[in-house]
């Protein structure tokens, strides 16, 4: 947002009470007297207020009683599709993930804090680190290649992650395991960004553990060259 000269962003909490108030209400208190907003730039499918029930033309009605300009940017199109969030939604969750970071013009990424598991990755051979994938939009389940990112480390790390269940050791919770390459170190309780490059294949559970260290080598080799 910063190299896109944004000076600061608004985060209001969507609660109950906020989802009460009228389209009216939230032209006059929030837009008029909170923010004193002078231009204001949404699309033709932009809604607000209680249900839904405000949209473009009631802030065109507006513009002179509270001072005001609508601006309408024209939608940003490729190959005939409107870019929005809910189209890079269904594509991460149908596992087109070069097309969505093609759409973002950055790499989709996930920002977590690594937290203590069962070391069942240890166990096998390739220690993960665990993180809450929390309010993220959930792409499609299975194996990815991706790019770690450290708070105040400027150095890029490779690896690659798996976000599911965890079929194979009869899990029900999603979790996201990040396995590092050519890493030794403590990272729990550190926050960590996850940049998804590529995605290698679906989540699957394996008869045994053998089957699946095989795969996991399988998959391993595929990634590096993915990264390289």
């Amino acid at each position: 947002l910063k190299n896109l000269g944004i000076d600061f962003i608004i985060i209001k909490k969507f609660d109950k009470k906020f989802s009460k108030i009228k389209s009216y209400q939230f032209i006059k208190n929030i837009l008029y007297e909170n923010l004193k907003a002078k231009y204001i730039f949404v699309s033709d499918n932009f809604r607000f207020g209680n249900k839904r029930e405000g949209n473009v033309k009631q802030l065109i009605k507006n513009e002179k009683e509270f001072k005001f300009k609508i601006i309408k940017p024209k939608p940003l199109v490729l190959k005939n599709k409107v870019i929005s969030s809910t189209l890079i939604r269904n594509l991460l969750s149908n596992g087109k993930l070069e097309y969505s970071n093609q759409l973002l013009a950055r790499k989709w990424s996930i920002e977590s804090k690594v937290q203590r598991g069962r070391q069942m990755g240890k166990k096998i051979g390739f220690p993960t680190c665990n993180m809450d994938i929390k309010d993220y939009v959930i792409p499609k389940l299975g194996v990815y290649a991706v790019k770690i990112h450290q708070k105040n480390n400027s150095k890029i790390l490779k690896g690659i992650a798996n976000i599911g269940y965890r079929p194979t050791f009869n899990q029900k919770k999603l979790l996201l395991e990040v396995y590092i390459f050519n890493f030794s170190g403590n990272l729990y309780n550190k926050y960590l960004t996850i940049e998804f490059i590529n995605f290698i294949r679906k989540e699957k559970k394996f008869k045994n553990i053998n089957q699946l260290k095989k795969q996991i080598n399988s998959d391993l080799k595929l990634v590096k060259k993915k990264l390289n």
